[in-house]
């Protein structure tokens, strides 16, 4: 079997009169991310990872923020339009694990409906689907309440390739 792993990484920080979009779902707080689309951290290290281990490059090079038609972006649409990518290049989402790392908000209520959404726009079980939080326990940017990063790793099958 022909399989391929990716690692991504995005981090955004705080901005005032933003809504808090993580995971293709809005996160009630006070602050949302500052970005040219609409910042979320969790999808767009969800996209690198993915991006990265079909060796296409990142979210830069395909969505830049130098493009208007990215700004404000929902980022769901821009996995979407990801996973239709891979696809055309012969590889599916075999499975992700992400780490959203804040301090705040807590994230544990809007997990499962994380889940759902990426998911549905990479057209894979939930199952393959891991989303996790942390906090910093103060430390760094993100435990002072600056912003959020998020890790992503996933594993892509080329389904081109006969298994042996």
């Amino acid at each position: 079997m022909n399989v391929r792993i990716g690692h991504g990484y995005d981090a955004h920080r705080f901005i005032e009169g933003r809504p808090l979009i993580l995971g293709g779902v809005h996160v009630p707080h006070d602050t949302g991310l500052d970005g040219h689309s609409d910042a979320d951290v969790l999808l767009h290290a969800i996209m690198d990872a993915m991006l990265g281990a079909a060796a296409l490059g990142d979210i830069g090079k395909h969505f830049p923020d130098t493009d208007e038609r990215y700004k404000g972006a929902d980022s769901l649409e821009l996995l979407k339009h990801t996973a239709n990518l891979l696809f055309e290049k012969g590889y599916a989402l075999q499975n992700v694990d992400a780490t959203v790392i804040a301090q705040a908000p807590k994230l544990a209520p809007y997990i499962e409906e994380m889940r759902v959404a990426i998911a549905g726009a990479v057209l894979a079980p939930v199952s393959s689907v891991s989303v996790k939080a942390t906090t910093t326990e103060h430390m760094g940017f993100e435990g002072r309440g600056e912003g959020i990063s998020c890790h992503a790793v996933c594993l892509l099958k080329n389904f081109n390739t006969p298994s042996t």
